[in-house]
């Protein structure tokens, strides 16, 4: 096998590695979110006054929460591009079509396009 074929599998690895790092971190990210907002919603709902700690940190945190939203799902973009990139320059390679990690790319990149 060729550096360049060694140095492209290794990078595969990485990249898969990352994006489902930060598939799951996006996942995380927003199920935080949804629970923030239902306390805040449930604070509310129950007439606590805007002006209350509770409903000002509440609130805080349901803001910060939908920044690493966006930061992650950010990240998560560029991660899923760099991937897409490294496997279709791995498929030009007729050593890695059938490689292990090849496939765990490709799963990789079909998961975060659900």
């Amino acid at each position: 096998m060729s550096t360049d074929i060694v140095a492209l599998k290794r990078q595969l690895k990485i990249k898969s590695g990352a994006a489902k790092r930060l598939l799951k971190e996006n996942g995380m990210y927003r199920k935080e979110t949804e629970e923030m907002k239902r306390k805040l919603d449930k604070l509310i709902a129950d007439g606590v006054s805007p002006d209350e700690w509770d409903v000002k940190n509440a609130t805080r945190l349901c803001e910060e929460s939908n920044k690493m939203v966006d930061d992650s799902s950010s990240r998560l973009g560029n991660a899923v591009g760099e991937l897409r990139e490294l496997v279709v320059q791995a498929k030009k390679e007729p050593s890695l079509s059938q490689d292990d990690d090849l496939r765990t790319a490709e799963d990789t990149l079909e998961s975060a396009a659900t």
